[in-house]
């Protein structure tokens, strides 16, 4: 029994099993640089992701802040639209305190048509609040009350 192998045989054996194992051993080490290449791709990608998402969550924010942000002014707008409605009224029921007699037809007619050149004037023009809240340039209240109907001109 001793005598069914060789060295000869025996150390043919061996180097082929040596030479079998070093071609897995050399395939697995292929394999491995594959996976640490494919590890850092997906690593760079996994980082380009979260700073996309970073960048999403920072729109987001914005967005939130921004809309925040209009509401605030709308809600002051329709307030200042609120008052200049205000104003409009009140300045009708002062010409309406000023309407004349309806029994003397001359100074009727004359008020009617002094009231549809002040509206015509006033067409395409409109009273901004927001310009007396925070005036841009030297507030001049005078013509801001001449315009409003609570002053009349002055004549020299």
């Amino acid at each position: 029994m001793l005598g069914l192998y060789t060295n000869k045989d025996v150390q043919k054996l061996v180097r082929r099993l040596r030479d079998e194992y070093d071609a897995v051993i050399r395939r697995q080490i292929e394999v491995l640089a594959e996976m640490k290449e494919q590890n850092r791709i997906l690593l760079a990608r996994v980082s380009e992701l979260e700073l996309e998402r970073n960048s999403v969550s920072d729109a987001i924010v914005h967005a939130v802040a921004e809309g925040e942000r209009i509401k605030r002014e709308s809600a002051m707008e329709a307030e200042n639209e609120r008052k200049e409605l205000a104003l409009l009224a009140e300045k009708c029921r002062i010409l309406g305190n000023e309407q004349p007699d309806t029994s003397d037809e001359a100074a009727y007619s004359e008020f009617l048509h002094k009231l549809h050149e002040a509206l015509d004037q006033n067409e395409g023009q409109s009273f901004n609040m927001e310009d007396v809240l925070s005036p841009k340039e030297p507030l001049n209240l005078q013509q801001l009350c001449m315009d409003l109907g609570l002053m009349e001109e002055e004549t020299e």
